[in-house]
């Protein structure tokens, strides 16, 4: 008897101990595995170094650490997802990347796209793949996630009653857009056509041919994204609503131009000291309670209902996938394990 129960823990050591050397990592540079497909420290390190240098300061040993698991998280998720998208034919086409990839290069001259890269760690090749990923990715939401969202007129309804009083503007306001042109270069410039004014001259002479497209029928929305010189520019030069406390602070000439206007108008050219202002008013909302008829409530409580909706179905539908996938997080084995004192390069390494 004492012989079998040597050989049988014996045995059961022997397959602890096997058990424990299947857990490491195959190699230094893998992290994790998806199912058996590495998620290797290179790809971590990139995203790190990138957030650290928009955060400027740079990470503690324990920062660092918890900014890495964090990123590999991420990256594991990412990774499942893609697994199945490739699995539900829905990986993004060569066409829809390049479309995808120009216009992330849109806003940029080459150069200036080449440094971005640069300063990223990445190359051409290594965002092409990154928007592929983010692409198929998101094929397999919308048809797994937000196809099956539906909002009805009993949704809304509900929403609105429960929250009358944030429907109700205490005060007068505006929805005003606009496009700017500066008389001076600016290297912060990102238009879509990358078109700066750098003198006075240049800045009247852009204005005049802005003018004249917007009396031709050009959309504003439009030629702001192409040539306005502010960071509104990309969002069509929206700059949301406007209430009558904000806008009586502003330039009187600002404020003359936005109260000249009717809703869908464009105002003269308006000369300040930051630029030449052309302003657009799309709507002008009365003070008072909104009531349930007006489209625009309707459909910015639908945007709520919708956004909410999705977030907890994805948040839901990546728990499943990844209850489903076989995963194993090396790095964070390896913190637990040393009590999170790795050796200095992987917390140190810049």
């Amino acid at each position: 008897m004492l012989k079998k129960m040597t050989l049988l823990a014996a045995l059961v050591a022997c397959v602890l101990a096997s058990s424990c050397r299947n857990q490491q990592a195959p190699s230094a540079n893998v992290w994790a595995e998806v199912n058996g497909t590495p998620v290797d420290r290179s790809e971590v390190e990139k995203y790190f170094h990138s957030r650290e240098q928009s955060q400027g300061a740079p990470a503690s040993h324990d920062e660092a650490l918890s900014l890495k698991l964090s990123i590999l998280d991420q990256l594991v998720n990412n990774e499942i997802l893609f697994q199945r998208a490739k699995a539900a034919n829905l990986v993004a086409t060569d066409g829809e990347v390049e479309n995808k990839f120009n216009e992330s290069k849109a806003t940029f001259t080459e150069d200036e796209f080449q440094k971005k890269l640069q300063e990223n760690g990445l190359t051409v090749d290594d965002l092409k793949k990154e928007i592929r990923r983010e692409l198929s990715i998101q094929k397999l939401l919308n048809r797994e996630v937000v196809s099956k969202i539906t909002i009805t007129d009993a949704d809304v309804t509900g929403f609105y009653n429960q929250n009358r009083a944030q429907f109700s503007v205490a005060e007068p306001q505006y929805h005003v857009a606009q496009i700017v042109v500066t008389p001076h270069p600016d290297p912060a410039i990102h238009n879509r056509k990358s078109d700066d004014a750098k003198t006075p001259v240049e800045a009247k002479a852009k204005v005049t041919l802005l003018e004249s497209r917007l009396a031709s029928g050009a959309d504003f929305a439009q030629l702001a994204m192409d040539y306005s010189e502010d960071s509104n520019g990309a969002n069509g030069g929206d700059l949301g609503f406007i209430p009558q406390s904000s806008l009586n602070q502003t330039d009187p000439a600002l404020k003359n131009a936005v109260l000249s206007l009717q809703p869908g108008q464009v105002s003269k050219p308006v000369e300040l000291k930051d630029g030449i202002h052309i302003l657009k008013l799309i709507t002008r909302e009365p003070a008072g309670q909104r009531q349930l008829s007006d489209p625009q409530v309707q459909q910015s409580i639908r945007s709520t209902l919708q956004n909410r909706r999705e977030q907890l179905l994805k948040a839901a539908y990546l728990t499943t996938a990844r209850d489903q996938a076989h995963v194993t997080n090396y790095l964070a084995k390896e913190v637990v394990e040393s009590a999170g004192k790795l050796p200095a390069d992987d917390a140190t390494e810049k």
